[in-house]
């Protein structure tokens, strides 16, 4: 195939061998940008009014150029369409994207930036305006339409031989080859050819584009400090730009540093608060660091950025109202019940957005009975226990995440020994992935709202520490402390344990006493699963046990 060099005139006849999607709500516009186009040679143009009627036709026809105004009245808009439709892959790599709008907020501007289209229109449009632009973007297209069929074919090898000759042979695009050649070595995982793109590119001169990508090859490397360092001094020089603010998020987590990652992303979120998958990464995050209003915060923006996107979910609506609950938990004041009733409403909005759906209706079932349960209605809660039980009846096997929420309800209305049984058969078949394991061990061992796992936590790490300085009346005092607010905690009764044995080795009195105390401790931990991260240490202190009191 024959390639235009950079030195080629404007072709405009290649608009006739193109296919056009014009996408706007007022039919005057999408007439007069029908007029324009014919009239710069385009033949195959389409017209229509919405998202809806957008994304039904990419799905069964080939377009080469979509032009989409921003605002398309209530519903979805240009934002989502383009989402949509890079999410669902119905637009090659060699189409043309652009927005066209006469929104200028920054809002609209970051939030349709974080999807990368080809180019912005602003209102009002001429013809001399749309000309110019559009041979421009189509000229490139067909120099680099090789390169961007390969991949689309995924076939990176080929699309990175095609890269490394064009650079030479079309230095008009070399900040396009480069940038694409650096992102196909990530994409295959060569670092080392990744990182040498990225260090050329930049041994020229500063490009925020290179310095993201070497980042991105550097935690992959796992050279998190130096690439954390990195992106910081990135977002002091470019506040604007989001993607750094993603992958130092990404960075900070993996050197264990969720704190500063949640505000590295609230930081971003204030830059571009339109972004679904950043608000529910800090959603996330603060859930992990036991901030429920932050939390809850970012899955209300969650929720509602997602009324209109293909990556709403109805996992989004639960998480809300589980934080919601989480918030309102034996908070009986006005502002506890409005946030109870807030948790209520978003159930009932997700029931009737996903309907006939048995399981997502037994799940929001079980939260809302936890919700009654901690505004102190436990008839109401009871009733809906009822209900939920009949409807198991004919459940062979819980989703997890359902499980698990079942499994707290039952520990909020105090049935504890119910709530283990549910979390041992979710064990059993779940068991065997390991984050699945990790979040029913998490409920086995500290089946509490989150304020009294803060609570508990900070006595366990005052615990460690008088014992570890050797005053262990101190450690045995805290850590007593610790299982009045969860008596069956794993590892609390097991630090408790080696306090004991600790005093039982240097007193010579009591001794009997300390023995029991310590049985005591791991006959909490009879039915305690093999699986558990403390079940080695568990069997060792029983063992130990068993030899002293022979």
């Amino acid at each position: 195939m024959s390639t235009p060099d950079s030195a080629s005139a404007p072709d405009t006849s290649a608009f006739g061998k193109l296919t056009y999607l014009v996408v706007d709500d007022f039919e005057n516009f999408r007439i007069s940008m029908r007029h324009m186009l014919r009239s710069c040679g385009a033949n195959n143009i389409e017209l229509v009014a919405h998202a809806k009627a957008a994304i039904q036709y990419c799905t069964y026809n080939h377009v080469d150029v979509v032009l989409c105004d921003y605002n398309l009245g209530e519903g979805r808009n240009g934002q989502h369409i383009l989402e949509e439709l890079r999410h669902k892959k119905l637009l090659k790599r060699s189409s043309l994207f652009l927005m066209v709008t006469s929104e200028t907020s920054r809002e609209m501007v970051m939030g349709a930036r974080e999807y990368q289209p080809d180019a912005y229109l602003a209102k009002p449009i001429n013809r001399a305006m749309l000309e110019k632009r559009l041979v421009s973007l189509i000229n490139q297209r067909n120099a680099l339409l090789a390169i961007n069929r390969e991949i689309d074919r995924q076939n990176y090898p080929e699309a990175i031989s095609l890269c490394t000759a064009a650079i030479t042979r079309l230095p008009r695009y070399r900040t396009w080859l480069m940038k694409t050649l650096g992102e196909l070595y990530l994409q295959l995982g060569d670092l080392t050819h990744a990182i040498k793109v990225y260090d050329e590119a930049l041994a020229q001169r500063e490009l925020s584009w290179a310095r993201l990508g070497r980042n991105k090859a550097l935690l992959a490397n796992h050279r998190y400090a130096e690439a954390v360092e990195s992106l910081q001094r990135m977002i002091d020089s470019h506040p604007d730009y989001m993607e750094a603010y993603d992958l130092l998020a990404e960075g900070l987590e993996r050197q264990h540093n969720p704190g500063k990652a949640q505000r590295i992303l609230a930081q971003a979120i204030n830059q571009s608060p339109n972004a679904l998958h950043r608000q529910k990464h800090l959603a996330e995050l603060a859930e992990s660091n036991q901030d429920m209003e932050t939390a809850a915060e970012a899955w209300r923006q969650t929720v509602r950025l997602g009324a209109h996107s293909i990556h709403n979910s109805a996992n989004h609506h639960l998480s809300l109202s589980r934080a919601l609950y989480e918030l309102s938990d034996e908070n009986t004041s006005i502002e506890g019940e409005k946030l109870a009733n807030e948790a209520l409403s978003v159930l009932e909005s997700m029931e009737k957005r996903y309907p006939d759906n048995e399981i997502l209706e037994l799940h929001s079932m079980v939260i809302q009975c936890r919700v009654h349960a901690g505004q102190g209605h436990f008839d109401k809660a009871h009733s809906i226990l009822e209900s939920v039980r009949a409807k198991l009846s004919g459940v062979d096997v819980l989703e997890l995440e359902a499980g698990l929420d079942y499994a707290r309800t039952l520990y909020r209305l105090e049935l504890g020994k119910e709530a283990r049984a549910i979390l041992g058969e979710l064990t059993e078949h779940y068991g065997d992935e390991p984050d699945s394991a990790r979040k029913i061990e998490s409920l086995l061992d500290e089946p509490v709202s989150f304020r009294v796992k803060i609570k508990a936590r900070r006595f366990n790490r005052e615990g460690i520490a008088a014992f570890e300085s050797g005053n262990l009346s101190e450690a045995e005092a805290i850590f007593s402390k610790a299982l009045e607010i969860i008596p069956t905690h794993p590892a609390l009764n097991l630090n408790q344990v080696q306090v004991l044995l600790k005093q039982y080795n240097n007193n010579s009195k009591n001794r009997k006493a300390l023995l029991e105390r310590c049985q005591q401790h791991l006959n909490c931990l009879d039915d305690l699963p093999e699986q558990h991260a403390q079940y080695r240490r568990y069997l060792a202190l029983k063992r130990k046990l068993e030899a002293l009191n022979l």
